[in-house]
């Protein structure tokens, strides 16, 4: 009975250990949709500017070896509305997110598929697992979006983008 509550008291404290090794980089970007007159059927192409990753600066201050990193994964992604004020993500049909970053392939990082008319003014985002630890340690990157829509809208809209990273660094193995 005491070996079992041993291996079982290891394994516990490995888990909640490896969760010591795991950090969160939140990048905030803000981008235009323009008026749409007529509905776009194909997915149309939406302008953001570049995203500095200040990467060395937040493993500096939090006292991590960026080549302990291990792995990078986008763990959240939220699309806001904050303008116009009444804004509804219901004119979109589907919108879809990739990085991209200098010496990089893009990369599909997040993407919503018919989205519901009524669909108010946050999109929480299908997000994909894998590694972008390439792009993260770039001193910046880009998010290409594109979008299609099924209703026209009247005025543009401003768009603001909350994407949490998560790292996995390798610290003592774990």
């Amino acid at each position: 009975m005491f070996p079992l509550l041993l291996i079982v008291l290891g394994l516990t404290g490995c888990k909640s250990l490896s969760k010591l090794t795991q950090f969160d980089m939140d990048y905030n970007q803000s981008f235009t949709i323009p008026s749409i007159p007529t509905p776009i059927a194909l997915p149309f192409p939406i302008q953001t500017p570049e995203i500095q990753t200040n990467s060395e600066t937040y493993f500096s201050s939090h006292n991590i070896d960026p080549d302990l990193i291990e792995k990078v994964s986008l763990k959240k992604l939220d699309l806001t509305i904050s303008a116009p004020a009444d804004g509804d993500f219901g004119f979109l049909k589907t919108i879809e997110i990739s990085i991209a970053a200098e010496g990089q392939d893009d990369v599909k990082i997040a993407w919503l598929e018919d989205v519901p008319v009524g669909a108010g003014s946050t999109l929480s985002m299908n997000v994909s697992n894998v590694d972008l630890k390439a792009f993260i340690m770039k001193e910046k990157f880009n998010l290409k979006i594109k979008a299609s829509t099924d209703e026209a809208t009247t005025s543009e809209y401003t768009i603001d983008a909350k994407t949490v990273f998560s790292l996995d660094a390798n610290i003592l193995g774990l």
